[in-house]
């Protein structure tokens, strides 16, 4: 089964621009999910349990790293879509 999630991230912090970057570049080096960038948001697709595992990780790495952050996640039944995400 796949996953589609559309993910926001809000650093609360002055310098909220590299934080998110370098949340956008760790989620680029994973090589079996399909990640695609907007000016809001972050889509990511892949199979769902690892996909999912992937994301819990990245986030608690961001939230060691520079403490607070907002995340704002959809989470789709990507089998389900019509696209091809």
């Amino acid at each position: 089964m796949k996953i589609v999630a559309e993910i926001s991230m809000y650093p609360l912090k002055e310098q909220y621009i590299q934080p998110i970057q370098e949340f956008i570049d760790r989620l680029n080096t994973y090589k079996n999910i399909k990640v695609i960038t907007t000016a809001t948001s972050t889509t990511v697709c892949g199979e769902y349990l690892p996909t999912m595992q992937m994301l819990g990780e990245e986030m608690q790495r961001s939230h060691e790293k520079i403490g607070q952050a907002i995340f704002v996640c959809k989470f789709l039944n990507g089998d389900k879509m019509s696209t091809d995400l």
